[in-house]
């Protein structure tokens, strides 16, 4: 291709992306995107197109190509139709000062729209792809629109604010008034910037999720079709700093068309890790029905027709394999098997700390046992080489009750979300142990279960199978992995140990199924 010298390479397949949260969205990706629209729409005079997340301005550009085409034969004229293109068909708001630039120069092949050489030909700056630089609403030390930290962003003029035109208004019809739109399109921000949040929030894979807050905007303009690309974590409730009720909401709507979800987001965006994978979807309002849903995985693809949460378990089961392999184990089991699944012995996390007591700031303990210093505490190594230390009776605020059972310790974060491994290693808790936020509890009820030592090794003994870990990667989407993640793990007879083999039996998985579970999940040593 180098040595072509008809070759003209597309300048905004070759930008960088100004962060892992501000993705530009390369051209090829876009027109895949723009495929799933009818395709009607770009020879229809009048229909309307909005990207209000404006980057790079690729979205405009390529449906200005698609229009040029499709309303040939009705403006035979090309100057004319790219000025009626231009004026009454494609609108954009910018993310920044930068991106609206960048944008203008793409679709208007100029950064003024009035400028002599924009083929606009508008009378202001702007043209319709519109920016206003603002601040924050701060309320309580949050911004009120999209929950941002004051203490972190409120930083005047000098700096970006990230404080995005679309989402900080009550009122989006604002920006073109009396306009309704056949299309809203395009790749909003994901997330606050995260190398500039504090490292609290910055811990959590979700903390400042602000995409939702693009979602709801688009909808309250109620386009005839939502094109969007996300992360994909908002296809569960995993305790990720979205609200079950909004996850509920878009899964139960059964608005969604279709849904391209890729496991790898770096098949989207080169270069770039995005947890737990990436999905664009066309959502229309008026229609309500199953959804063609298609997983990318590298180089296969599966595809299911169904409606996004099947089970009514809050999660879009996104291989088709693992729902014949979740029917086995419900015929098994019962109905979903909703009282007796492994979720019920997963502590909530921060079970034992409180209001940063026990907290990674904390460090009252010793490293040596003694009269005073009597309960054993388990930490991170990053904090401690050891991982372990003690602690004073007093120094806990919360759950002693579950102080002197046997229970298991496992890390609260493990793997990435899109690993073989999964789950961090599990270990035994002895009586007089206790644990910091670094992990969670296993067996942390004195009411429903008083486990014996050999029944919390047998419990690691089922953790440790790929059967187990492959249950938790169907909702765990990211490192985290809150009690949540374990809602497809049944509970076993723990008076015995659990291997693969006894599992597969039990759910009478076949060859194929149990090759593919092995595929996917490594042995935990």
């Amino acid at each position: 291709m180098e040595n072509n010298k008809d070759y003209n390479p597309d300048v905004l397949n070759c930008i960088a992306n100004l962060s892992n949260d501000e993705v530009f969205t390369p051209p090829q990706l876009v027109n895949e995107m723009l495929d799933l629209l009818p395709q009607e729409l770009f020879s229809n005079p009048q229909a309307r197109f909005l990207d209000p997340f404006t980057k790079s301005g690729v979205f405009l550009r390529e449906i200005v190509k698609r229009l040029d085409v499709g309303l040939a034969s009705i403006i035979p004229d090309r100057q004319e139709r790219i000025l009626h293109i231009m004026h009454n068909q494609i609108f954009g708001i910018a993310l920044t000062e930068l991106t609206s630039l960048l944008a203008r120069r793409s679709v208007y092949c100029s950064k003024y729209a009035n400028s002599e050489h924009s083929i606009g030909r508008f009378k202001t700056k702007e043209g319709y792809i519109l920016y206003t630089p603002m601040q924050h609403s701060w309320q309580n030390g949050r911004c009120q629109y999209c929950g941002a930290s004051k203490e972190v962003f409120d930083r005047g003029d000098a700096a970006e604010t990230y404080a995005y035109n679309f989402i900080h208004t009550n009122n989006p019809e604002k920006f073109f008034p009396n306009m309704t739109f056949d299309v809203i399109i395009g790749n909003p921000p994901y997330q606050l910037n995260k190398a500039t949040e504090n490292s609290t929030e910055s811990n959590s894979a979700f903390a400042s999720a602000i995409y939702p807050f693009f979602i709801e905007q688009a909808l309250k303009l109620k386009p005839t079709y939502l094109c969007m690309i996300t992360p994909s974590r908002w296809m569960t409730k995993a305790g990720q700093g979205i609200s079950d009720a909004w996850v509920s909401k878009m899964l139960s709507c059964n608005h969604f068309v279709e849904i391209h979800d890729y496991l790898d987001a770096s098949d989207c965006f080169a270069g770039v890790e995005i947890k737990g994978g990436v999905n664009y979807f066309l959502y229309q309002e008026s229609y309500t029905g199953k959804c063609k849903y298609i997983l990318h995985s590298g180089e296969e693809e599966s595809l299911r027709v169904d409606y996004l949460d099947s089970l009514g378990a809050g999660v879009v089961i996104r291989d088709a394999k693992a729902m014949e392999i979740l029917d086995k184990i419900i015929t098994k089991e019962g109905t979903y098997y909703k009282n007796s699944s492994f979720e019920s012995l997963v502590s909530p996390q921060h079970f034992f700390d409180k209001d940063g007591q026990l907290g990674t700031r904390w460090n009252n303990y010793s490293l040596h046992k003694d009269n005073i210093h009597s309960i054993k505490y388990y930490l991170n190594k990053r904090i401690e080489e050891s991982g372990v230390a003690w602690i004073k009776l007093s120094d806990i605020p919360k759950n002693t009750s579950t102080i002197p059972l046997h229970k298991v310790y496992i890390p609260e974060a493990g793997g990435s979300g899109n690993d073989d491994i999964i789950l961090g290693n599990p270990f035994y808790g002895e009586p007089d142990s206790i644990c910091s936020q670094t992990y969670i509890v296993i067996g942390y009820n004195p009411k429903e279960h008083n486990f014996t030592k050999e029944q919390c090794l047998n419990i690691i003994s089922y953790i440790k199978t790929r059967l187990f870990r492959y249950l938790v990667s169907i909702k765990k989407k990211t490192q985290h992995a809150p009690s949540s993640v374990y809602q497809f793990v049944p509970l076993q007879d723990f008076s015995k140990p659990w291997t693969d083999e006894k599992l597969y039996k039990k759910y009478n998985l076949s060859s194929e199924e149990i090759a593919f579970i092995e595929s996917m999940i490594r042995p935990m040593e």
